[in-house]
């Protein structure tokens, strides 16, 4: 593990997404541009650490693209770890690991993934409601992948179970220029969480 620090006026972008490919092959491209582009714009990666799936694929986009890449990691799963990070950090549960991620972060970015990354999604979207933080949250929608979460916000918004702005706690992008335009525009107004 490498005992490098974030320096204040970096901005450190979370990503959760599926530690599996998908089924379509457009998956994997898109996670290794928005890694590429990333690390273009100077941004650290901050991700769970793994070297399967969309994670992996990001991460070592990034990493090749000579970006910085954080992973965050359980100590249960060593093997998993993508060589060559900046630095790792080892976590005791996924809870913490969850902890870890949101913390170092300013901004969170939501690629396709899998019931993890829901659980991720929603937990920070329960955050923000909260009123615990104002980061901004990002869903990226690739091929209408999550296109179905603001439906499912709106009937629980309709049916009474959830605040009726509820639908401005995050944002939805759809292709890779409009998802780096947000985030440069959502941080270019956020001080660093990173201090």
């Amino acid at each position: 593990m490498k005992k490098n620090k974030i320096t204040k006026t970096e901005k450190t972008i979370c990503v959760f997404c599926g530690s599996r490919p998908g089924k379509k092959s457009g998956f994997v491209t898109i996670a290794e541009e928005i890694g590429t582009a990333f690390a273009s714009e100077g941004w650290t990666l901050l991700y769970g650490a793994g070297s399967s799936g969309l994670m992996g694929t990001a991460a070592q986009a990034a990493i090749d693209a000579g970006g910085k890449v954080i992973g965050v990691i359980p100590s249960r799963f060593p093997e998993e770890v993508l060589p060559n990070l900046y630095y790792t950090i080892k976590t005791t549960t996924i809870q913490e690991r969850k902890s870890v991620m949101f913390n170092c972060s300013d901004a969170i970015v939501v690629l396709p993934g899998g019931i993890g990354t829901l659980e991720e999604f929603f937990e920070v979207l329960t955050w923000k409601q909260l009123g615990w933080h104002d980061k901004p949250v990002i869903l990226f929608s690739f091929e209408g992948y999550w296109d179905n979460i603001p439906k499912l916000v709106d009937n629980i918004v309709n049916n009474e179970f959830a605040q009726a702005d509820s639908q401005k706690l995050y944002s939805v992008e759809r292709n890779l220029p409009d998802l780096i335009s947000r985030l440069r525009e959502s941080l270019s107004s956020r001080s660093c969480s990173n201090e």
